[in-house]
């Protein structure tokens, strides 16, 4: 499912029109980069987890030649599924095999 997809599913269930959905959508996305940017966790109960995570420098190879290369520490986004979505992926995987 991409972006213009899940704008039409939740116009839908909402009730509301395409161009609100994706206002709203596109302002929900924004605070939560904005927030992760910031250093601050953004959790939505029963979804999941948005936060930064830190790694750090280590060696690297670059793989065409071989040379050992140093990557740089950086801080990236993570994203921790919370209880009640594993479980709804899950039970899907479950019913899918049969």
């Amino acid at each position: 499912m991409n972006k213009t997809e899940l704008v039409e599913v939740a116009a839908t269930e909402a009730g509301i029109t395409k161009a609100a959905a994706e206002k709203a959508l596109s302002a929900i996305l924004g605070a939560v980069v904005s927030a992760v940017a910031k250093g601050d966790s953004v959790m939505l109960v029963g979804f999941g987890t948005f936060k930064p995570a830190s790694r750090a420098e280590r060696i690297g190879k670059n793989p065409k030649t071989g040379v050992p290369l140093t990557i740089a520490a950086s801080t990236v986004p993570r994203f921790t599924a919370g209880t009640a979505f594993k479980a709804a992926v899950s039970t899907k995987k479950a019913t899918q095999k049969k």
